[in-house]
C-alpha cells in the first residue's frame, strides 16, 4: 500500500482550524500523516481537543499520526495528559525532511 504523507506547517494562530483541517485529511490518508509543530510554542485545552480527535480518528482507521518538530514544552504537556504514547514523534534536519522516525516517543523533541 502506498504511503501518502499530508505535511501541514501551522503557526500559533489557528493551530486548532489547522488540526481540524488534518483530520479532514486522513480520509485521503492510507497510512500515515505527518503534522509539522515547529511554529508552535504553547498550546491550550482547544489545541489539546484538536490533538485528541486527530488521534481518535487515527486510531479508528488505523493511521500513524506523525507529530513534526514539537518543542520541550508541548511534548511535556502532551506526555502529561496521556497523549503523547498515541503519536510518533519526528525531527527535521536542516532541509526540512523528517530524521529519526523511531517509535512513539523514544526521540527527545527539539526544543
Amino acid at each position: 500500500m502506498a504511503m501518502i504523507n499530508v505535511w501541514l506547517n501551522m503557526e500559533e494562530k489557528g493551530i486548532v482550524h489547522a488540526l481540524r483541517e488534518a483530520a479532514e485529511k486522513l480520509a485521503g490518508a492510507e497510512d500515515e500523516l505527518i503534522v509539522d509543530f515547529a511554529a508552535v510554542r504553547r498550546i491550550d485545552q482547544n489545541v489539546l481537543r484538536a490533538i485528541e480527535g486527530l488521534a481518535g480518528i487515527a486510531d479508528q482507521k488505523s493511521l500513524k499520526v506523525m507529530l513534526r518538530g514539537v518543542n520541550v514544552d508541548v511534548y511535556k504537556v502532551l506526555k502529561l495528559v496521556k497523549l503523547a504514547p498515541r503519536f510518533t514523534f519526528v525531527n527535521s534536519d536542516g532541509d526540512g525532511r523528517a530524521t529519526n522516525r523511531e517509535g512513539s516517543h523514544a526521540e527527545s523533541p527539539t526544543r
